[in-house]
């Protein structure tokens, strides 16, 4: 299979974590479902830091964000495809 740059915790999950160093936009990614070990591949179309998120379909402001299979917030601004997902366009619904 090779070495996983994007774990998916759920199904469910709309968001994935990088997991390497250095992950640059045009990087075609091997992503791995932790919940049943698939894998799909998916182009990082921004450079995107190690432990950040990355939108696996595209996301408009109001959108519910799920990670863990969980309602991790909302989208506040818009990430399509592929881009970068972290504070600048996700915001916590906790306060």
């Amino acid at each position: 299979m090779g070495i996983p740059q994007l774990l998916v915790h759920d199904t469910k999950d709309n968001v994935g974590v990088v997991v390497v160093e250095g992950l640059t936009a045009g990087t075609e990614m091997l992503c791995v479902v932790t919940h049943d070990n698939t894998d799909f591949k998916l182009v990082a179309e921004q450079d995107i830091p190690i432990g950040h998120k990355v939108a696996l379909g595209d996301l408009t402001a109001g959108d519910t964000v799920i990670k863990y299979g969980e309602d991790i917030g909302k989208m506040v601004g818009e990430a399509k495809k592929g881009h970068h997902v972290h504070t600048h366009n996700l915001k916590t619904k906790r306060w």
